[in-house]
């Protein structure tokens, strides 16, 4: 199993958060707050209007206090879940929205590269992570 002091771990994170925000249009929340990958994602499972366990057990930790750091805490929730790919596919499935959130190199918005991305992923499903949450 991978766990937190793996190398290949560290790694992996640090590419899914580069491929989540390479690209990424600014938007500020209503109090001025830069938006990140993770209001993205809490976007486009809201849409798929189902209650991800991932973003309810997320916003429960009272210490994570910025998006990024939610959005990590997310990553390594769906890692240790096996739900990655899905969830991450169900945020790609609306054009409108990821024209929205990304600008034209996104790699999100080729369906090629989406579909190379979101396959990597699926075969993650297969490795186990013990993970500290």
């Amino acid at each position: 199993p991978v766990t937190d002091g793996s190398w290949e771990l560290h790694s992996l994170c640090a590419q899914l958060e580069f491929l989540l925000q390479f690209d990424l249009k600014e938007k500020r929340s209503f109090f001025g707050q830069r938006k990140d990958y993770w209001d993205f994602l809490c976007q486009g499972l809201a849409r798929c209007r189902q209650e991800h366990e991932g973003i309810h057990f997320v916003t429960s930790l009272d210490k994570l206090k910025t998006p990024v750091g939610r959005g990590r805490a997310f990553l390594r929730y769906c890692l240790v879940h096996r739900q990655l790919a899905e969830s991450l596919q169900l945020c790609l499935l609306d054009p409108e929205s990821l024209c929205e959130w990304y600008y034209a190199r996104s790699p999100f918005l080729s369906p090629k590269r989406r579909a190379e991305i979101l396959g990597s992923l699926y075969e993650l499903d297969c490795v186990t992570f013990h993970l500290a949450l």
